[in-house]
């Protein structure tokens, strides 16, 4: 048995395959992928540049995923913003059939349907471990799967950067009033949000966040979180680096699979394609862990002021969140349902976090540097 056939064997019985879904390890007959599988090629564009090794580099972690467990014969190909489709028309490029995939987050589409939102995260929402188990055992799939039917995809969970900072700014935010008027790069649900206390919103695909920030097009910028945002190189003409970023306590993207492509292959590879994408959202969340510490001392080393919201500015954010996903309950089936899903899950959460995982947290912070 060669070392390919280990790792194949290996990542089609992980743990994953069983524990979301209800998939039997036992349905994949290792024998029937090597005599009858097709030659498949498919494209997929990603939201982000190439130069992000860790966001960009997990739709390419998954692509190669789904090769190895298919002895190459299943292969996809990754694409940038602007080889095929710019960062902010991944969805469009997948549901015309211009590609069969893209990795985005959900929430960059939330202009086509509010709902999408949640796919990603919303303010005040789920951390990281709560989204992924929504999205698996509380409904969350369900609805933004639906969601995105009637756009003719599916998509699969495929990577989480955890909780995210709140961005550079040029300015101190001191109290609500300072963000009147203030000029900020932020996406999703989190923009129409802050919009009531006063920002302008504005929406840019990655590649363009740097610039406008320079000019002064943009008086803040929010992105991922310390690795990513010194490979950007926001520090060097922003200085003031704001936590936490409360729009997005677990920001989770997405494969997005035009339906009728994923109808297509056999069943067999929509299971590697399942398992490939829970594996590499692992790996997107576990890299995260490790490089975002040490990015956030050269950071601070190099001069970026590490500061945090005010308590009156998440009090009054939190106010506006809660009063926007009211209306839009009202107005919107799709977001009632994916607001009463989302909130029953946090409701819940709530109540076991502090007991426990919160709770070690802290201790452990607390007293980090004496063990």
């Amino acid at each position: 048995m060669t070392k390919t056939d280990l790792k194949r064997r290996s990542f089609l019985k992980g743990a994953g395959l069983a524990a979301a879904g209800g998939i039997a390890t036992t349905s994949i007959a290792m024998p029937a992928i090597a005599q009858s599988a097709p030659e498949v090629n498919w494209r997929m564009v990603s939201s982000f540049p190439k130069s992000l090794d860790t966001i960009f580099g997990t739709a390419e972690t998954f692509a190669q995923y789904v090769s190895e467990a298919t002895d190459g014969k299943f292969q996809i190909q990754v694409f940038g913003p602007g080889e095929i489709v710019g960062g902010l028309q991944v969805l469009d490029a997948v549901s015309n059939g211009t590609v069969e995939a893209g990795h985005t987050p959900t929430y960059f589409y939330y202009g086509r349907e509010p709902a999408l939102g949640f796919g990603t995260g919303i303010p005040f929402g789920l951390n990281a471990r709560q989204q992924h188990s929504w999205w698996h055992f509380g409904g969350g799939k369900e609805i933004t799967n639906e969601v995105l039917g009637t756009m003719g995809c599916t998509s699969l969970a495929c990577g989480n950067s955890g909780a995210q900072m709140g961005g550079f700014f040029r300015k101190e935010i001191n109290s609500v009033e300072d963000l009147d008027g203030l000029k900020f790069r932020i996406g999703g649900i989190g923009g129409q949000v802050l919009s009531r206390l006063g920002v302008v919103p504005q929406q840019i695909a990655p590649a363009d966040i740097y610039p406008a920030l320079e000019r002064g097009t943009i008086d803040a910028v929010e992105f991922v979180g310390p690795y990513d945002d010194e490979k950007l190189g926001f520090h060097k003409v922003a200085k003031y680096y704001y936590a936490p970023g409360f729009w997005e306590g677990g920001a989770m993207l997405h494969a997005i699979i035009n339906e009728e492509k994923m109808n297509e292959l056999p069943e067999v590879y929509r299971h590697v394609l399942f398992q490939a994408a829970e594996s590499a959202n692992n790996w997107m969340l576990a890299k995260y862990d490790s490089v975002n510490a040490p990015a956030l001392r050269r950071l601070v080393a190099g001069g970026a002021e590490l500061r945090y919201f005010p308590q009156p500015v998440m009090e009054a954010a939190l106010k506006v969140a809660n009063q926007y996903y009211d209306e839009m309950s009202e107005e919107n089936e799709f977001f009632r349902r994916a607001y009463e899903s989302m909130r029953n899950y946090r409701n819940d959460a709530l109540l076991w976090w502090p007991v426990c995982e919160l709770a070690y947290d802290n201790f452990m912070a607390r007293t980090r540097g004496r063990s």
